[in-house]
């Protein structure tokens, strides 16, 4: 498998009891294997951390809060077996963020595509800036949205998950992310966004990790059949994304970009 570029990283800070998880890449803020694993793993270690009592979880940059799955990697799949290793760091991210104990913010400060917005439905509360458009782009390149559907539909149902998966070549702006319940809110800058996401973190920060934790289980009851689930759903995305047509429409896609 081809490995993500050295600048590549997830790093984590706490301040206050509350943890910064901060994952970047080069291109676009697209999800390598690695880069999976790692936000997979520091989720789950920040589950029991006694330091940190709420998440934030945010790209760099300026542009792309997250492409999805990494184009390189979906090329270097060569059988179904490595399919499932690489979109099971999907289901393992999604999955650490539902079972931790505590509640997840999202800063959604640009655009999000397939697994971002996996990522973006699969935090308890996320926060967005006017641009940050959300596309399920899965169909485009002859697989779905198989293991992320399940974060997304929860998130914003079934009639807004089937609008975006069918239509997977067009872009759904932040405002209707936000009326669909995708974001719990939308500002106009950067800096207003960020304001919101400091104050919501303080409060809950001092807020009982007792009742925080009993009231996550009560968000994500009916959800303790996902282990099982997203893996049997990347059982689905590893095979399709060895078909032909996916070779193809991943190849006429990077030639564009």
């Amino acid at each position: 498998m081809i490995t993500p570029a050295p600048d590549a990283y997830v790093k984590t800070s706490i301040h206050k009891g509350i943890a910064t998880v901060e994952f970047f890449h080069p291109q676009s803020n697209s999800l390598p294997r690695k880069l999976l694993h790692e936000l997979a793993q520091t989720i789950s270690q920040l589950a029991h951390d006694p330091h940190a009592s709420v998440i934030i979880l945010k790209s760099a940059g300026e542009k792309a809060f997250c492409a999805g799955a990494s184009f390189d990697e979906l090329t270097a799949i060569t059988n179904e077996q490595e399919g499932l290793d690489f979109f099971s760091g999907f289901a393992h991210v999604i999955n650490a963020m539902r079972k931790c104990p505590k509640f997840i913010i999202g800063r959604i400060h640009g655009r999000c595509v397939g697994g971002g917005v996996g990522l973006a439905s699969a935090a308890d509360y996320a926060i967005a800036v006017e641009g940050a458009d959300v596309k399920l782009s899965e169909l485009a390149v002859g697989i779905g949205p198989f293991v992320v559907g399940p974060a997304v539909e929860r998130k914003i149902g079934t009639s807004s998950f089937t609008q975006l998966a069918l239509d997977a070549a067009s872009w759904r702006n932040a405002d209707w992310a936000r009326r669909k319940g995708l974001f719990a809110e939308l500002h106009q800058t950067v800096e207003a966004m960020d304001e919101s996401i400091q104050k919501l973190a303080d409060t809950l920060s001092h807020s009982s990790p007792e009742a925080m934790a009993d009231m996550k289980k009560m968000f994500w009851k009916g959800t303790e059949h996902w282990d099982e689930l997203l893996i049997e759903r990347a059982k689905i995305s590893g095979r399709l994304v060895l078909s032909e047509f996916t070779r193809n429409a991943i190849a006429k896609f990077k030639a564009k970009s």
